[in-house]
């Protein structure tokens, strides 16, 4: 099992698909950084050599932000709203949709599981 950027990527796997195993990095960019490092796209992790798996890591470094650091600055970003008080901050704090998505009927992925109102009785 090979090690990229702190994440065990499966060695089954094609190349292109086990990249995305790497938080920050999509198809797009999985087939972009095989194509810059001459890598085939049909080519399996456990077949690749090790100078191959150091290129992949070189080139991550270089040009991706991953893990570690992209959920810090994702978070950061999310405080800095949260900070400022604008409107999204706000949906944010309050744990609310924050695209403008309807929370009447719906969200409850944001707002959790729904809570018994006292109601009439019979």
């Amino acid at each position: 099992m090979a090690r990229i950027a702190g994440v065990n990527i499966p060695s089954g796997k094609r190349v292109v698909v086990a990249l995305t195993y790497i938080h920050g990095i999509g198809r797009t960019s999985a087939e972009g950084i095989c194509n810059k490092n001459l890598i085939p796209s049909e080519r399996r992790v456990s077949d690749l050599t090790d100078d191959e798996l150091t290129r992949i890591r070189d080139t991550i470094d270089q040009d991706h932000q991953v893990e570690g650091d992209l959920r810090r600055e994702h978070s950061i970003n999310i405080k800095r709203l949260m900070d400022l008080g604008c409107y999204r901050g706000l949906r944010h704090r309050r744990g609310l949709p924050v695209r403008g998505q309807r929370t009447h009927t719906n969200a409850r992925t944001r707002k959790g599981p729904a809570k018994a109102i006292a109601g009439k009785k019979k």
